[in-house]
């Protein structure tokens, strides 16, 4: 009689301790993101600080914001944390998200050659990019349909050229993130669009040094999207909108505004604007 009962305690809990098990698998989530929060170092900062506050566990996937935004279309990520404003609202108009809510933002600069033999620095983006062009002078493009090549294809299209590619011999599309970006355009030298957060935590600058900064045309919103069951019954959309909440949350607004590399502050949250 005892041993029956010690065998129905030892199998109860087996099983408990499985359920829990599972149960503490399952409280984890995937973040499909992009290159720029990730090699700036914001989830390092993020990340545990959520997890201390929710016990959940978020994996990042660091991608441009197109191939995020892909992911996220495939049922392969629960949210999306991204910054390309027209290619979101087009994911959830589509059905893919639930609702888009921005977070933060920083803004682009123009980084090159401290000669700039292209006369490029300034303010203006659009004149510089017309400028580089003009000159012929070595660019690196990302060319991965990340929210800074958007954002860069947009400045070109400005300055009335809609395939740079085919316009002019120096400009290179390497299909990489930011930081192997710069990396090329350190070992060229040569000129390239990159978010201010990945230039403050780049190390390998060489001759390279920000030229054009302060366009408004340069702004750089962050925004974070819950992909939606309906189309993908495997997301975790409970877990998931924790993290989205959490982000726009007083104390998810603090951890983004303290992270800071030399005393600069790299991103600036912005919850609860029309951005």
């Amino acid at each position: 009689m005892m041993l029956g009962c010690v065998r129905r305690t030892l199998v109860l809990a087996t099983l408990l301790a499985t359920v829990l098990g599972v149960a503490a698998q399952e409280r984890s989530i995937v973040v499909a993101s992009t290159t720029s929060t990730e090699q700036s170092g914001l989830f390092s900062q993020l990340l545990p600080a959520f997890k201390a506050a929710t016990g959940i566990e978020a994996k990042v996937v660091a991608l441009g914001t197109g191939q995020a935004l892909d992911m996220a279309r495939r049922g392969d990520a629960d949210v999306v944390f991204v910054h390309d404003q027209a290619a979101e609202e087009k994911f959830v108009a589509d059905g893919f998200g639930l609702k888009r809510v921005a977070v933060m933002y920083n803004d682009f600069i123009v980084v090159g050659p401290k000669a700039d033999p292209a006369g490029a620095a300034g303010k203006d983006v659009v004149g510089a990019f017309g400028k580089i062009a003009a000159a012929n002078a070595p660019f690196v493009s990302r060319g991965d349909k990340s929210g800074t090549h958007a954002a860069e294809l947009r400045y070109w299209k400005a300055a009335g050229i809609e395939s740079p590619a085919q316009k002019f011999a120096n400009y290179k599309e390497c299909g990489c993130g930011m930081g192997p970006a710069l990396n090329i355009a350190a070992q060229t030298p040569a000129y390239a669009l990159t978010d201010r957060g990945t230039w403050l935590s780049f190390r390998n600058r060489a001759d390279l040094v920000p030229l054009v900064e302060g366009d408004t045309r340069l702004f750089n919103q962050y925004g974070v999207i819950v992909v939606n069951p309906a189309k993908h019954p495997q997301v975790k959309q409970a877990l998931a909108q924790s993290f989205a909440d959490w982000l726009v949350s007083p104390a998810g607004q603090q951890a983004i505004a303290a992270y800071k590399i030399g005393g600069e502050q790299l991103f600036f949250p912005n919850a609860g604007s029309a951005k």
